[in-house]
């Protein structure tokens, strides 16, 4: 029950506004993991100068192996290596990659440019669903809460990951 697992894979891009920007995030997304980007919206009156309910940005969302093939390639892009301080205090970490030309695999297209997206990565135990659950739902013991240790430990091994500075 201790064992520490990939559960999602969350790729995130802002573009800031609609239009052609937002277009190129959603192409861009939807070649990288190959799935179909659901549009972000702004849920604030005003958010960094934009109404309520426009859309702003585009992300994905990946589960089980298809997650797991992506991480790898994401991490190459990175170099492997990660800092401490992109893993927060419930064990998930996340990453950024400047540029997707820097992924393995996807070649440069004129028609998107060069852009930069987020990766978020949560990380789960065994009996992490009683808190989603929708009958009785409880809290996860504090002892069985993953520590950004144990994250660090579990990306090192499973990915083959360097902690450090970069």
């Amino acid at each position: 029950m201790r064992a520490v697992r990939l559960d999602k894979v969350t790729l995130n891009m802002g573009a800031g506004e609609s239009g052609p920007k937002l277009e190129k995030a959603k192409a861009l997304l939807k070649r990288i993991a190959g799935i179909e980007p659901v549009t972000t919206i702004t849920r604030k009156r005003s958010t960094f100068g934009v109404a309520k309910h426009r859309p702003i940005g585009a992300k994905v969302t990946l589960r089980g192996p298809a997650a797991d093939a992506l991480l790898r390639r994401l991490l190459q892009a990175v170099e492997n290596r990660l800092r401490p301080n992109q893993f927060d205090a419930q064990g998930n970490f996340s990453f950024g990659v400047g540029e997707y030309i820097n992924i393995p695999g996807v070649r440069y297209d004129p028609e998107i440019g060069i852009l930069g997206f987020d990766v978020c990565v949560t990380l789960t135990r065994p009996g992490y669903r009683v808190q989603r659950r929708r009958l009785r739902p409880a809290r996860v013991g504090k002892r069985h809460r993953i520590a950004p240790s144990d994250a660090q430990q579990f990306v090192a091994a499973a990915y083959g990951v360097k902690i450090g500075e970069l």
